[in-house]
């Protein structure tokens, strides 16, 4: 009798205890929806998290709190798509600003991505002639090209760019160098993408102002100087490839976000098809 009597005192307590956790855990999933309502996506998160830390046991309300985090999850998602939206409508705005002040190169036969120059160096217009060209790809990929044309061959792989205070960049030796002669003039071309330049592009576009020399290096040096046109395209250049990586970004992220929202939808799709 006293046998049976403790064992019914202790299945009493076990569900006393299993409705307190029951009643905790459901405590925990409302202020969840609170902040869910309220926009406080991460809040509401936390406390979904927490739900599954403190009361294991909490199975149903457990349950809820998944079926919830999925509504939080797409929420925020549609969040960050709209945030995204607005972004790529300003930086948009900025492009179609910048655009008329370069010349987009671009065969679409045979080219996915054409690339931005300004229109002073043009080839077309710089027929002969030794300088540094600069472009940006439409990503936003920003790189510029060592041209030298001459009599004799100097088979350089590397710039050195020097201001009139001694400091100088460097760029590594090119990944992309290539010679041709055309009627006994010697043209060599070595291509530098930012980030393997050595920061030449970034040292020319901070000393635009100055007066600044060049020296092509290879089996001989050849100097020649920056003309302020040059100077002045490396900046422009790189702005406008700044506004291009950005908006690429923001392409790149908004894909992203409506990849989430497809398979949070599929997952809540499959949700309703079991219930």
């Amino acid at each position: 009798m006293k046998q049976s009597v403790f064992l019914l005192a202790g299945l009493c307590c076990a569900l006393t205890a299993c409705q307190d956790i029951e009643k905790k855990a459901a405590t925990r999933l409302e202020l969840a929806r609170q902040a869910y309502e309220a926009g406080l996506y991460n809040e509401a998160k936390l406390h979904i998290d927490s739900i599954k830390i403190l009361y294991p046991k909490a199975y149903d309300t457990r349950r809820a709190g998944i079926y919830l985090l999925q509504d939080v999850e797409l929420a925020e998602q549609q969040k960050t798509l709209a945030y995204l939206d607005s972004c790529f409508q300003a930086t948009s705005q900025q492009l179609e600003e910048l655009k008329p002040r370069f010349v987009l190169e671009k065969d679409t036969a045979y080219q996915q991505t054409g690339r931005y120059l300004v229109p002073s160096q043009v080839i077309e217009k710089n027929l002969h002639r030794s300088f540094l060209r600069f472009q940006t790809d439409e990503r936003g990929g920003l790189s510029f090209t060592s041209i030298y044309c001459g009599n004799r061959s100097i088979h350089h792989t590397a710039v050195k760019v020097i201001a009139p205070d001694g400091s100088f960049a460097q760029t590594p030796p090119s990944k992309d160098s290539y010679e041709t002669e055309d009627l006994g003039e010697k043209i060599e071309k070595a291509d530098y993408k930012q980030g393997e330049d050595g920061g030449v592009i970034a040292f020319i576009s901070t000393h635009k102002d100055q007066n600044l020399k060049v020296e092509y290096l290879g089996d001989r040096t050849f100097s020649t100087t920056l003309t302020s046109a040059d100077r002045q395209a490396a900046s422009l250049i790189t702005s406008l490839s700044q506004v291009l990586a950005a908006l690429t970004h923001i392409q790149e992220q908004t894909e992203e976000a409506n990849q989430k929202i497809r398979f949070i939808q599929e997952n809540m799709k499959r949700r309703k098809t079991k219930e």
